[in-house]
Parts: C-alpha cells; sequence; structure tokens
C-alpha cells in the first residue's frame, strides 16, 4: 500500500512537472540539479536513520547539501560578481587569543632554515579555535550517537576508522555559490534592540525575517515566493566579532574562560540562532548548502531545547555549519552597496580523515 501510494506521488509529481516546467527530487538519491525539494515535513522515511533525516544523495555521500552547488547554480552565481571586490571572511588564525569552549590556543613558530636566507612556518591549532567549518564527523545526532549518513564513532577514531564523512572530501568538491547576509547585528542596533553577545541571546526565525524585511529581502524559500534560492549559502551576523573587538583583553579571556558542562547551566554563554520549530522549518525548507555565522557556535549557546541545531543541520541533513566568520568588512560592504547578496569560495583543507577545517572564504562583489 506505502509503494503505491509513493508510485502515485510520484507520478503526480512528473504530471506537475511537465505543467510547471519544474523537476521535483521524489527519488532517492536526489538530483541536487532539481528544482523542487521536499519540505521538512515531507521527507521520505529511511531505512536504519534517525527520524528527520535527509539522506538524500545516496549511501555512500559525504558531501550533504554541497551536492546542491552544481556547475549550473555556481555558474549563475557568479553572476553576483559585479565590481570585482575582494572581502575576506577569515579572522587571523590567533583570533580570538583565548578560544570558546576551552579549545586550543593557536601557536606559530618560525623555523630557520638558512639564517637571513630562507625560512619555514610551524603551526599548531585547533581548526576549530577561530574561523572555522564543522564537518560532518564534528557532532552526532545526540539519541542515536550517529553521525551523516549512517557514520559512527568507531568509523572517526580507533582500529576500523575510515574516511567516511572525512572534511577532504568537501576539499575534493570546493564551495562556491551565491552567499547571502543577515545583519542581525545592525538591524538590533537600528530598532534598539540590546543584547550582549558574551551572554545566550536566541535570535528567532521572526527577528531574522524581519531584519530581512529591513534589508529588502524576503527570507522565505523561492518556491515560496521569497528570495532564498536553493543553494544560497547564509551568513547571519550576531555581532560576536564586534564585541570582540571593542572589548579588553581581560574581557575576552573571562568569557572564553568560563566552563564547560552540558545542560543549560553551562559557563559558555552565548548569543546565537535559536532553537525554535520555525527556525528548523526555514533552515531546512531554504536547502541552503551550507549556513555560518559570527558567533562560536552558529546557534545560541547552551540550547534551552532538548536538541541541538548543530544535530539537524550536520547529521541530519548534512548541511555544514560555519562559525567565527569574521562578517564585519562584509556588512560593511553590504550597506555601501545596497545589496546584500554576492558570490562567495571557501576552500576547506584536504586533510584525509580529517573533522573540520579552516574556511579560507572570500566574499567577491
Amino acid at each position: 500500500m506505502a509503494e503505491g501510494k509513493s508510485s502515485a506521488n510520484q507520478r503526480l509529481a512528473q504530471v506537475k512537472d511537465f505543467l510547471t516546467f519544474n523537476k521535483t527530487a521524489t527519488t532517492i538519491p536526489f538530483d541536487p540539479d532539481s528544482t523542487k525539494f521536499p519540505l521538512r515535513n515531507e521527507l521520505p522515511t529511511i531505512p536504519s536513520a534517525p527520524a528527520g533525516a535527509a539522506w538524500v544523495w545516496g549511501q555512500d555521500d559525504f558531501l550533504g547539501r554541497l551536492n546542491l552547488l552544481t556547475p549550473t547554480r555556481v555558474a549563475a552565481a557568479g553572476k553576483e560578481i559585479k565590481t570585482g571586490e575582494i572581502v575576506p571572511l577569515n579572522l587571523p588564525l590567533d583570533v580570538p587569543k583565548v578560544p570558546a569552549f576551552h579549545r586550543e590556543q593557536f601557536q606559530h613558530e618560525i623555523k630557520t632554515l638558512f639564517p637571513g636566507i630562507a625560512y619555514d612556518d610551524l603551526y599548531h591549532l585547533n581548526t576549530q579555535s577561530g574561523t572555522q567549518w564543522d564537518g560532518f564527523r564534528h557532532f552526532a545526532h545526540v539519541p542515536s550517537q550517529t553521525f551523516y549518513n549512517n557514520t559512527h564513532g568507531d568509523d572517526i577514531l580507533g582500529s576500523t576508522s575510515n574516511q567516511k564523512c572525512s572534511i577532504h572530501h568537501w576539499s575534493s568538491h570546493g564551495i562556491a555559490g551565491r552567499g547571502i547576509l543577515l545583519d542581525y547585528r545592525s538591524y538590533a542596533h537600528k530598532k534598539g534592540i540590546q543584547y550582549d553577545t558574551f551572554d545566550y541571546y536566541p535570535i528567532s526565525y521572526s527577528e531574522l525575517y524581519a531584519c530581512g524585511k529591513d534589508q529588502g529581502l524576503d527570507i522565505r524559500p523561492q518556491s515560496q515566493g521569497g528570495d532564498i534560492k536553493i543553494g544560497d549559502l547564509l551568513f547571519v551576523r550576531s555581532g560576536f566579532v564586534e564585541t570582540y573587538y571593542s572589548s579588553t583583553g581581560d574581557e575576552r579571556a573571562k568569557a572564553a574562560s568560563r566552563p564547560h558542562q552540558p545542560g543549560k547551566e553551562d559557563g559558555q554563554r552565548w548569543a546565537g540562532v535559536a532553537q525554535e520549530e520555525k527556525m528548523l522549518d526555514w533552515l531546512h525548507d531554504c536547502w541552503f548548502a551550507a549556513v555560518a555565522g559570527d558567533a562560536p557556535s552558529f546557534e545560541a549557546w547552551p540550547t534551552h531545547q532538548d536538541y541541538h541545531l548543530h544535530e539537524h543541520l550536520l547529521a541530519l541533513w548534512g548541511c555544514p555549519i560555519g562559525e567565527l566568520f569574521d562578517l564585519e568588512r562584509l556588512a560593511q560592504k553590504c550597506r555601501e552597496r545596497n545589496r546584500w547578496t554576492f558570490f562567495v569560495s571557501s576552500a576547506p583543507a584536504n586533510v584525509p580523515g580529517g573533522v573540520s577545517s579552516h574556511a579560507n572564504a572570500n566574499a567577491i562583489f
């Protein structure tokens, strides 16, 4: 009965596609060049996957929603390049000086090969201490302890470890497409909304919607009449970097050194995107290729719900999360040009077995 219903739905989708010139993703593995994808509440049930999983690109896929960055979409995004102005999105590797969540500090050493003639660099860093992409090995779906596309802890570390969900898969594909900035910090200043980015503050979907409207953007998916295109890369400016540079060294270190423990009483507290059903629906249904922010955790930390956005984005949907991106110059350039979309490129590190990567990201106008 279920198979018959599924077959009927597929035939109905084919008829609708013929009439509307769409290409609906109905059969797994999905075609990345499809023009219509299911909403969160329409996701197909995937055997052996947690509820709500969107492992729709095939059993051996480790790109997740980066699959949406097809040649067609990247070429279209290239039309965003009009003035050729480049805006780097990376903080210096030693910023923050004291990383959040008790991560290791960046260390840089210059090695002398021949005095006055030749030198090398030596770096020691936690890839997640600064501007970073969270890879799919970083955060599991907690109840099932399952990472993206049925990857588990023993795939990552131990005698049976392998390269499932390794960051090098992203490097082999590359990241490039249309970026869109929601400058919530400037919107909050404009509207008199006061909050401390060094403390827990959840930015709701309704607030982001109002922020987008203020910028002249409708942040609904294009399929619902909005301005978000399939495969867009989302950037949310909460203001963390602004606060960081306006704070003293002692204030920065004190905030980053707060105790870190599971639960709502975690001493690590940061502003970010809210955990709520509307936010989950929006983040999923826009079919972003990746999401990123300037805060240490992208989502408000600690979560006050029984889930993290990290679980949904990384483990269930295969959507990369960027954190600690430097969005200050980007926001300024967007305001100057009165445009909030741009071309963006990023080159993740080619590290077989790697968990995450520094971003190496640029926006181009």
